[in-house]
């Protein structure tokens, strides 16, 4: 299935979005907003035409659409200022930058010029710049090794790849002398193709994709050549044809279908045909922009009516009671595939004559030196006379296999396999769903009993009050947090807090996190010899940076490095001197950048142990409950641990209880020095209950 737009998808909807029935040139621009993280939605008003919506998702696709997200109450900071900037602004040009997958919207506000740029590659981008081309807003601030998107720099494109519409015989031969791959990756990374379109260029070339790139001839790259420019003509056309109301006759907007799980579906919109698709089935369209709209715009529509359907169910039920529909849904799915595949074998054994009969014909075929497509033309001539060619509906080149149709049932067929292995993939089907079937029958099991303990839980703690208990620890006067891994990590609360740290519990096979900036936690993970995960180093750096002088300055986010133990020490260079908490760090240092500053709140209630616990946000959801997120804000310690109290004892109608492990003091020693505030006054994973089960003990 498709899931962003290809360099080709751009050229076609920025043609349209330039000229003829879908020009959106000199459309004034309304309110702007952005429905999820990823997507902005441009209100227009087209001349002549009335109101429309461009819609641009960072990394996927831009194109008109009629289906509409709803927008959320609260507007966030980037549609804002781009009202800011361009609302009420006419757009005066749009075009693709070199056959990249980048889209320029120039727009005119009060003699004003900006652009707004649309990056619809890897993780995608949209950004605003102004007339010298300096960047006023980014929607994803990214710093990379050669590129900074951030507000106030100069917007740099990143490295340009070859036009395949003004490629050469010379650029192909440089491009296959240099790459180690085989032809058909080469053009499709280095001539900004895709997979699909370098496939069909090879095609279309009579040129073995396979081929090492340096065994290429210059007959080879001049046969690809050709083909590139006859693949890319109807966008050739439509550049120099299309003027104001000139349309563009060239492209043939479709969908191609083919059958998934034994329903004929989408699964890739293209702006003109491809010999490559040329045995599935297709819809047409009037125009591209329609084309993406109901391939890309109905699903995200249709996702998010999904969505509000499963928050509906689960406001009614309980979490095991959604675990348990899920996991008898995806019994119903197993047993589904088990008894299709073990159909679709036993089709393949009760047709072994005709089947063998077929492979002997295509394999004598491709011994015989014949291409894929003349071997599907004389198929087609075959037909009328030999019944078994009947039989087959589809012939997939790439990978070597056929779809038959047998007994009124789809089979796709390896030619390269005889037919007892090919029985053999459709029972080796089976047994996968099998052992998945086995794995689901077990976790529903666990679920139930789940279920049962919880209700016994809830039957006790209706007659009884909460009871706090409280084991004493030696972090306990430190900052510390138990990683989402299990890891301890622990950190100074001043000079002398760093200076113990380091002297009675830094082990050389701990890990050592500090910031660049001074007046931060000497920070440390007890690895207990194991190997420490990603998620426990990601979740160091954050409580770092959170706990340290940035969040007093009000940083959003800051850097951090990470060193072993043994490179930390008191011995200072001759002549220098060290204050009190201050520390050498000798060696390499591992950059952690841009590490947001954020930490969490939350009450940690199992068996034998009630407290209040602190740190990343990530880490507090694993061992806690009633997390309450904590952000630089305006009230300091005292008021925002105050504020924190009374929502704790608000929602557990305990106050003895809550004071006992979770008072303002306490909460208090959770909270980075500084000013704070609360991201909701409603604490998160308010449902779990106390059970004996749930005991996480941090390593050492």
């Amino acid at each position: 299935m498709k899931q962003d737009m290809s360099s080709a998808d751009v050229a076609a909807v920025v043609a349209e979005l330039s000229a003829g029935p879908k020009s959106i040139i000199d459309a004034k621009i309304g309110k702007i907003y952005q429905p999820t993280n990823e997507e902005i939605r441009i209100n227009l008003y087209v001349f002549h035409k009335g109101r429309d919506n461009l819609v641009v998702e960072a990394g996927k696709r831009i194109h008109l659409s009629k289906y509409i997200r709803p927008s959320p109450k609260l507007p966030q900071a980037f549609p804002m200022l781009l009202r800011k900037y361009i609302m009420g602004g006419r757009i005066v040009s749009i075009e693709q930058h070199d056959f990249d997958r980048i889209v320029k919207i120039g727009i005119e506000r009060g003699g004003i010029r900006s652009t707004l740029i649309v990056e619809l590659f890897a993780r995608g981008n949209v950004l605003i710049v102004d007339s010298e081309n300096r960047i006023i807003l980014p929607m994803n601030p990214v710093t990379l090794k050669d590129r900074r998107l951030r507000s106030g720099e100069i917007y740099e494109l990143p490295e340009a790849q070859l036009n395949p519409l003004e490629a050469r015989v010379s650029d192909l031969m440089e491009a296959f002398s240099r790459s180690t791959a085989d032809i058909v990756r080469t053009i499709a990374t280095k001539f900004n193709l895709g997979g699909v379109l370098a496939e069909e260029v090879c095609a279309r070339a009579g040129i073995d994709k396979s081929k090492p790139s340096k065994e290429a001839t210059e007959e080879d790259a001049s046969r690809l050549c050709n083909a590139m420019h006859e693949l890319f003509s109807p966008l050739l056309r439509a550049k120099t044809e299309s003027g104001v109301g000139a349309g563009i006759p060239e492209l043939r907007p479709q969908h191609v279908k083919k059958e998934i799980n034994g329903k004929l579906e989408t699964f890739d919109v293209l702006p003109f045909d491809l010999i490559h698709y040329s045995g599935y089935e297709k819809e047409y369209f009037d125009s591209f922009n329609t084309a993406l709209d109901e391939f890309f715009g109905k699903k995200a529509l249709e996702q998010v009516e999904e969505v509000k359907e499963a928050q509906k169910k689960e406001k009614t039920l309980g979490v095991y009671e959604i675990r348990l529909l899920q996991q008898e849904e995806s019994l119903k799915k197993f047993e589904k595939e088990i008894e299709k595949n073990n159909i679709l074998a036993e089709t393949i054994y009760a047709n072994y004559q005709l089947i063998e009969e077929l492979f002997s014909v295509l394999n004598g075929a491709r011994a015989k030196g014949y291409s894929w497509d003349e071997i599907r033309s004389i198929l087609k001539q075959a037909k009328k006379t030999v019944p078994a060619a009947q039989k087959i509906t589809n012939i997939d080149p790439r990978i070597g296999t056929i779809t038959v149709d047998l007994d009124g049932k789809s089979v796709n067929l390896d030619i390269r396999k005889t037919v007892p292995q090919n029985a053999q993939e459709y029972y080796e089907k089976v047994k996968k769903f099998n052992k998945k079937k086995e794995g689901v029958l077990k976790a529903i099991e666990d679920t139930k009993k789940a279920m049962e303990k919880k209700a016994v839980a809830k039957a006790a703690k209706a007659g009884r009050k909460l009871q706090a208990s409280r084991k004493k620890h030696w972090y306990d006067r430190f900052r510390w947090f138990v990683s989402s891994d299990g890891f301890l990590v622990v950190g100074g609360r001043d000079a002398d807090t760093n200076e113990e740290i380091f002297k009675k519990y830094l082990e050389k096979r701990d890990l050592v996190f500090h910031t660049q900036a001074p007046g931060a936690p000497l920070t440390i993970i007890k690895t207990g010899g194991k190997e420490v995960p990603e998620s426990t180093l990601r979740e160091a750096a954050q409580f770092a940076v959170s706990y340290s002088s940035l969040w007093k300055a009000g940083h959003f986010s800051g850097d951090c490095y990470l060193v072993k133990a043994e490179q930390v020490t008191k011995t200072p260079e001759s002549g220098e001197y060290l204050r009190k908490g201050a520390f050498v760090i000798r060696g390499e240092r591992n950059y952690f950048k841009d590490v947001p500053l954020g930490v969490a709140i939350g009450l940690e209630l199992k068996e034998g142990e009630t407290r209040v616990i602190g740190g990343p946000a990530s880490a507090v959801r694993k061992h806690g409950d009633y997390i309450l997120e904590i952000i630089p804000g305006s009230f300091n310690q005292n008021d925002i641990s105050k504020k924190i109290y009374r929502i704790y004892v608000n929602e557990l109608n305990d106050p003895r209880f809550v004071k006992q492990i979770a008072s303002p003091d306490q909460i208090a020693m959770m909270i980075p020095p500084g000013e704070s505030d609360l991201k909701s006054q409603k604490p998160e994973g308010r449902e779990r209950e106390l059970s004996p089960e749930k005991n996480t003990k941090p390593s050492k």
